[in-house]
């Protein structure tokens, strides 16, 4: 037992707050020259650190990339256990830093926000407006990229919350996912469209241009799948894009066909931009919640905007409502979103 305790005595003792803002510092920019260059010191510097660190801890902390070495695969399990710890303890020195300043060293407030682009139009507006009205002087970030992008800088602490889904479970490591609700995939158009009057058939679709989500999304997986039940394919030369700006554009200009989550063209179908076909799509519903680290203390600002967030959800999901609870990792579903 002695024997055992010996190396977690041995980190404990030796470890340093450098160790831990270089770990932080990799595990955030994902490339050891970018980190490097965040901490203002040499890349070599870098290496040197990090692994004086990965002996202190007995064990790899980061997978190197295959592009060479001073890219950043990710990290490895015992690395993301770390990086939590890491970035409680930074936190709490800048949280003691800030308690002992001067009073004209006021800390400026912020609040850094991830949503996936067929989220963000559903749930974000209303809560940020909200948000502003209530915390005029807060610094407000947000940033719109993939389920596993966001899931990624969340749990590295370079963002405070995600609107977003829940994914593989080795993303979801030190992560919690509250549920909002459940959306399924439609069929957008113009007004006017040939297809627009009529109850839409899955194969009278495919006469036209398709705009579908980029490979790697839930969204495009359920449409693959949809068509897939029907013994139909996506056309090859569908567009694709995660730019519901170009994509909504694109459809309110020419005959295409839009396959989204039902959040991202809700606003557009009730000011009567676009119309939704009449084709039911059973079994592409999917979960849209929140995601926060798990042992993270949030500010007040943080809980306000979840609590935006839920009521802006309730306020568009009157159909689905239900009470929310929180979902630990184990829980994880097996894909990321956008």
């Amino acid at each position: 037992m002695k024997q055992k305790a010996l190396p977690a005595l041995a980190f404990s003792r030796n470890v340093q707050l450098r160790h831990l803002r270089c770990f932080v510092a990799i595990a955030q920019e994902r490339h050891l020259a970018r980190a490097a260059e965040r901490l203002a010191v040499s890349q070599p510097a870098i290496s040197k650190t990090l692994t004086e660190l990965e002996e202190l801890a007995g064990a790899r902390l980061v997978e190197r990339s295959s592009a060479g070495r001073r890219g950043v695969q990710g990290l490895t399990p015992i690395g993301e256990q770390l990086l939590a710890h890491a970035l409680r303890v930074l936190e709490a020195v800048d949280a003691g830093a800030q308690a002992i300043a001067p009073a004209a060293g006021a800390r400026l407030e912020r609040l850094r926000i991830g949503a996936l682009p067929s989220v963000a139009p559903a749930l974000l507006p209303q809560a940020l407006a909200k948000l502003r009205a209530h915390w005029p002087a807060l610094q407000v970030m947000v940033k719109s990229a993939t389920n596993a992008v966001l899931l990624d800088e969340l749990r590295a602490g370079e963002l405070d919350l995600v609107a977003g889904r829940i994914s593989d479970p080795h993303l979801m490591t030190g992560l919690s996912f509250e549920l909002l609700y459940t959306e399924p995939l439609v069929f957008a158009v113009r007004k006017g469209h040939p297809l627009a009057r009529r109850v839409g058939s899955v194969q009278a679709v495919l006469g036209f241009p398709l705009v579908i989500y980029g490979q790697g999304t839930i969204p495009r997986h359920n449409t693959e799948s949809f068509f897939s039940s029907r013994g139909l394919a996506v056309p090859p030369d569908a567009l694709q894009t995660l730019d519901l700006m170009v994509a909504r554009a694109l459809v309110a200009a020419s005959d295409a066909v839009w396959v989204t989550p039902l959040g991202a063209a809700r606003d557009d179908f009730q000011a009567g931009t676009l119309m939704k076909l009449r084709i039911d799509t059973p079994g592409t519903e999917e979960p849209v919640g929140l995601l926060m680290r798990s042992e993270a203390s949030s500010s007040a600002a943080c809980s306000a905007m979840v609590g935006l967030l839920r009521e802006a959800a309730r306020q568009g999901q009157p159909k689905t409502a239900r009470p929310a609870r929180p979902v630990k990792a184990g829980a994880a579903r097996k894909q990321s979103a956008s």
